[in-house]
């Protein structure tokens, strides 16, 4: 085994992140597939990084997502014509996030990011939770289009056929 994967558990459950010379943290913004992620940095510039296949099949990513990104090859790779500009070398979760938000190392864009996006969140829990008041919180059923005579309506006829027979 490689030791990529070796240590990264270990890597994963430490809580506090240093970022090191041509580390920086950046957001995901969309998966392209092929282990190549879009992300963004704290400027707001975009772009490529590859996604290493030690990650692979143990830790999983989603849009939005915050990741440690090795920058330093990121110029002589675009002067190269290589669209993939830098390398993921770490997945920050929760609670690391909650770590380095603390941290000066953090840039202020995404804290002001993670404050909207918590407002927008809840304020939409509460327009659902508005919308939802209804008594058994379920949205009303439609009639099935597919099928020529309700269930009710031939239980009804065969109970009346059953008691003109007697």
């Amino acid at each position: 085994m490689r030791g990529g994967r070796k240590n990264l558990k270990r890597a994963i459950e430490e809580k506090h992140v240093t970022l090191q010379d041509g580390q920086s943290i950046m957001q995901v913004v969309s998966l392209r597939g092929s282990n190549i992620i879009e992300v963004e940095d704290a400027c707001g510039n975009k772009s490529l990084a590859l996604f290493p296949a030690k990650f692979r099949k143990s830790v999983w990513i989603k849009l939005g997502s915050f990741v440690v990104v090795d920058v330093t090859r990121k110029e002589k790779a675009l002067e190269s014509g290589s669209k993939v500009a830098c390398l993921v070398s770490q997945v920050l979760f929760y609670n690391q996030v909650r770590e380095l938000q603390k941290t000066p190392e953090w840039p202020e864009s995404f804290k002001s990011a993670m404050v909207d996006e918590l407002n927008e969140t809840s304020a939409s829990q509460q327009e659902n939770e508005l919308e939802d008041s209804d008594d058994d919180g379920l949205p009303p059923l439609e009639a099935n289009t597919n099928r020529l005579r309700p269930f009710e309506l031939q239980a009804d006829e065969d109970s009346e056929s059953s008691d003109t027979d007697d």
